[in-house]
């Protein structure tokens, strides 16, 4: 029993830790084209470009039908059974029907061109502008359809390799246009990106099923059950990313451009680092869970408070040091002048820590196919974290939409609980209760000392709490799986080797 409760453990750690490691990669890369496109944008121009790209999102998401995600459960089925004619067939239909969204993804950011300048902007006519943006529009809903197809052949390095090289990609394109174009390289560089990024993803899928068009006679009819699996998943989409678009679209009406920039810089630097941790959720995570969610509360219970713990035993530490460092490395990886984002971002980096815990909960209502709890339950989360945001910059500044995205967590938190406990039997576990009651006050402690007249002792005491919570993550992640005998192996091995 407990050798298998260690692999259980050392599974997700291993996934986790894969995925963890190419984002962390992509960090590294997004780091040098951030600090390149501070320091040709500035505040305003990125402030900018998150509108240009946060409406691009939106229009994807609601035109998209889910095929993303709904795709990736149908392609998996098929694949688990070995029915090679069956998924060559069913690659057709996701093919065709992301060219249908593509299509009709491009229409709607055409025509609601005029509706989106007047609405998203308080100057000028960027009807031009959203207009060549449905270029990215329907390239992502191609890139989406091909990427759903490699996550349910399971190649996961071929997901890993194109993530790598998408962002390579992004950056050699945006530091010369940038450089020469300035603020009028944005639209061009968002649909540059969005056609490298699908490039890369039809070469891999292509390979792996190439494509063919013959026999494609009715195959949109096939895909009718693909499309409304995804259909809730498409509408609480349009809600988060219309909540993030809205909030990002008052913020300029009501403060200006700069605002907008200093948000998003530290929206993004929060969700990125913690997102090195969330990115195997979708492609290790989901499909196990789903596998367990008709063998009973206990073993589903057990999947996802396994999940809570590594995903929480691996972020702790990081926010803890992202709070003690970011005002030493966000002039580094942008500009001075974005030094007014730092409390803003680290008071929200404690939204991740409680994100750590509620998304492996979601996953749950999507494994078993709740469609209309998922809706209810996100659009609900969407819909008040636009408000208390508002809220929060109406009485607080830049600081209070930090607290407003906290607050919102919590109470994402609270909902996605006292749900899947009701209506799936969800119980969390004590060692889960007892990690959360030993990292959580230390990031608070970490984040109290920021208020120091002193930084660099308030610094140096941060440093120890931050070690004191690495310290506790390792000793657990050593006692739940055989991670230190495999290094220590590793290493022994390597060193009679050169012996």
């Amino acid at each position: 029993m407990k050798v298998e409760r260690e692999d259980s453990y050392a599974h997700v750690l291993k996934y986790t830790g894969i995925f963890g490691g190419v984002q962390g990669l992509n960090i590294l890369i997004n780091l040098v084209r951030t600090k390149v496109v501070a320091m040709f944008l500035g505040p305003s121009g990125m402030g900018l470009a998150a509108l240009f790209n946060s409406v691009v999102n939106f229009v994807s998401q609601a035109t998209n039908l889910g095929i993303s995600f709904s795709a990736v459960r149908h392609v998996s089925e098929l694949f688990d059974k070995g029915e090679e004619a069956e998924i060559a067939r069913f690659v057709k239909v996701v093919r065709a029907w992301s060219l249908l969204t593509a299509l009709i993804g491009m229409l709607v950011c055409v025509a609601a061109g005029p509706f989106l300048s007047k609405y998203t902007f308080s100057w000028g006519d960027h009807t031009l502008h959203f207009i060549l943006l449905s270029f990215a529009v329907g390239l992502l809903a191609i890139t989406g359809g091909e990427s759903a197809i490699l996550k349910g052949a399971r190649q996961l390095r071929s997901l890993a390799l194109i993530q790598v090289v998408n962002v390579l990609l992004a950056l050699v394109l945006t530091v010369p246009i940038y450089y020469f174009f300035g603020e009028t390289g944005i639209v061009p560089v968002i649909v540059l990106t969005a056609f490298s990024a699908m490039l890369t993803t039809i070469y891999m899928s292509y390979r792996l099923y190439p494509l063919q068009l013959r026999g494609c006679n009715g195959i949109l009819g096939e895909g009718m059950g693909m499309v409304r699996l995804g259909v809730a998943y498409v509408l609480a989409g349009i809600l988060g990313s219309g909540a993030e678009m809205l909030i990002r679209a008052h913020l300029n009406v009501v403060g200006e451009l700069d605002i907008v920039g200093l948000y998003n810089a530290g929206f993004i630097l929060t969700v990125t680092y913690a997102g090195m941790v969330f990115s195997a959720m979708e492609s290790d995570y989901f499909p196990r869970l789903s596998a367990v969610m008709n063998d009973g509360a206990a073993k589903m219970s057990d999947t996802v408070n396994k999940q809570i713990e590594v995903s929480f035993l691996l972020v702790s530490p990081m926010l803890a040091l992202f709070i003690v460092f970011l005002p030493v490395l966000l002039p580094l990886l942008t500009r001075s002048d974005f030094m007014p984002a730092v409390p803003m971002a680290q008071v929200a980096s404690f939204s991740m820590y409680l994100r750590a815990i509620s998304l492996p909960m979601s996953f749950m209502v999507l494994a078993k196919g709740d469609s209309l709890a998922y809706l209810l339950i996100e659009g609900f989360d969407s819909v008040l974290m636009f408000f208390l945001v508002v809220l929060g910059f109406r009485y607080m500044g830049l600081v209070g939409t930090g607290i407003a995205l906290d607050v919102s967590y919590i109470i994402d938190l609270l909902i996605i609980y006292l749900y899947t406990r009701r209506k799936y039997g969800y119980r969390s576990s004590l060692p889960v209760v007892q990690m959360v009651f030993m990292q959580l006050p230390l990031g608070i402690c970490i984040y109290l000392l920021t208020f120091l007249d002193h930084p660099w002792l308030g610094g140096v005491l941060g440093c120890m709490l931050a070690f004191v919570s690495f310290a506790i993550s390792l000793y657990v992640l050593h006692q739940k799986t055989a991670l230190w005998q495999a290094l220590k192996s590793r290493f022994h091995s390597k060193l009679h080797r050169h012996e």
